[in-house]
């Protein structure tokens, strides 16, 4: 199986890598503008999968997207990245037109593809792609809410002693930034309710952490995070192509769910290998559904200011 990344910078090159050592996949090709770094950076991959034991074969191109042809995942990481200061929100315009670019050179070589977007404002390039591309809303998938989960979970962990990073699940609803929505209620330590180890005072500590988690590797590293989201998309490949029909948070398409039509915000799905097979609409109360229909309100006001 053939799958292409588009962007060789740090999460595009860390996806790469992190696929490549799995051995899962036949081809991975990864393009980028930057001739030179991506034929340097699938080099140093490439010499390092005999240590893995990896048959998996890198393929590099600048602008021979023939060489992305009959791709069964697309992933999409190109664009400007945040810098201090800069909310998700400002790449809006310029990321755009990156993203419809991408689209436009990829998909006649691979019509059948799953799309999975990186590119910031996650949920508003998610909605930017499906548009450009006109494939089918499920195979258009937004990759944020396994990372906002891996961020939760992680601080969830941290307050936790003698516990497994394994025993603890979550689910987060909502868009990729400020606005997402842990749900406190389904969050559990092997099925126990988090709130049987740590007050709620505490954990509404750690979801503000989660949510301004992104930002503060950008004030540290001058750029965004890319191990994490890389992993995390890592995780989305390997349940598509081994069709494991996993649950997990994933920035879809809604048609009524929730009470929301027509946006791609983050809500628990079941993926195989079509895409997003399933959503899951779980029971809100009201304070949960305001702020996911608030956080709908604040998207498609931006998406009225793109030009699809």
């Amino acid at each position: 199986m053939k799958i292409t990344i588009i962007g060789a910078g740090n999460v595009g090159a860390t996806c790469a890598s992190i696929l490549s050592q799995k051995n899962i996949l036949k081809k991975i090709v990864l393009v980028d503008i930057q001739k030179n770094i991506v034929k340097g950076k699938c080099l140093d991959i490439e010499q390092s999968l005999s240590i893995f034991e990896s048959n998996t074969q890198i393929i590099y191109t600048s602008d021979e997207y023939k060489k992305t042809k009959n791709s069964k995942i697309i992933i999409i990481t190109s664009g400007s990245v945040r810098k201090p200061g800069m909310s998700r929100e400002e790449l809006v315009n310029v990321n755009a037109g990156i993203v419809k670019s991408v689209i436009s050179n990829i998909i006649p070589y691979s019509p059948n593809a799953i799309i999975i977007m990186v590119s910031n404002p996650l949920d508003i390039m998610t909605y930017v792609a499906y548009k450009a591309s006109n494939l089918h809303h499920a195979k258009v998938i937004g990759m944020a809410g396994i990372l906002d989960s891996a961020r939760y979970n992680t601080l969830i962990l941290q307050k936790l002693k003698n516990f497994s990073i394994k025993d603890i699940k979550s689910i987060i609803l909502g868009n990729h930034g400020d606005s997402m929505i842990p749900l406190i209620k389904y969050t559990t330590v092997a099925g126990i309710p988090v709130t049987n180890f740590i007050s709620k005072d505490v954990i509404e500590e750690i979801i503000k952490k989660t949510k301004s988690g992104g930002e503060k590797i950008v004030n540290l590293l001058n750029t965004s995070a890319w191990y994490a989201p890389s992993a995390a998309i890592s995780n989305m490949v390997e349940i598509i192509i081994k069709n494991t029909k996993t649950v997990v948070s994933c920035c879809s398409f809604l048609q009524g769910q929730y009470g929301l039509y027509n946006i791609f915000m983050g809500v628990p799905v079941v993926l195989g290998s079509s895409g997003v097979e399933k959503i899951i609409e779980l029971k809100l109360n009201n304070n949960e559904l305001n702020q996911l229909h608030k956080a709908s309100d604040n998207i498609q006001q931006i998406i009225k200011k793109i030009k699809l």
